[in-house]
């Protein structure tokens, strides 16, 4: 995926288990952070680093997607737990982590696996990529985001 390209349009369920397209988000920046696994130690720590900058993200006229291969009753849960107000989107089929190129072959244990590595991007109104954050920290990752969010709107 190239920067300043436009970004193909996709359709995914939510943690709403409703329906919902990138094109939904016209005219606004899209921050689309791709995680391993909800409810998991850093997934939590990233999440909920979002959950407390969502308000300065949202005046900044930023969305904030979170998406993993999680269904949508998984995503439902950790939304409810973690007391997330913004959607999450359920990639169970890996067509929009394939899309984006974050699905790699990940060691656990001592076993390949193929596994989402954590990976956001920043997508301005028009859906065009004007950012990507990848191999993602998720300490202090949401703050970098705002960062750049805040520097469109003043570029």
């Amino acid at each position: 995926m190239e920067l300043h390209k436009k970004v193909a349009n996709f359709t995914l369920k939510t943690d709403e288990d409703k329906t919902v397209s990138l094109s939904d988000y016209a005219g606004k920046p899209v921050v689309l952070f791709f995680y391993p696994r909800a409810d998991t130690p850093g997934c939590t720590i990233e999440a909920c680093g979002f959950r407390d900058t969502f308000k300065k993200l949202g005046a900044a006229g930023a969305v904030v997607l979170g998406i993993s291969r999680d269904t949508p009753k998984a995503q439902a849960k950790f939304r409810a737990k973690y007391d997330l107000p913004y959607t999450l989107l359920a990639d169970v089929d890996e067509k929009v982590s394939k899309q984006f190129d974050v699905l790699k072959e990940k060691n656990m244990y001592g076993k390949k696996v193929m596994g989402i590595v954590r990976t956001t991007f920043v997508i301005g109104p028009h859906q065009k990529l004007l950012h990507v954050f990848p191999k993602v920290t998720p300490e202090g990752h949401a703050e970098e985001v705002l960062a750049v969010i805040k520097g469109l709107k003043r570029g």
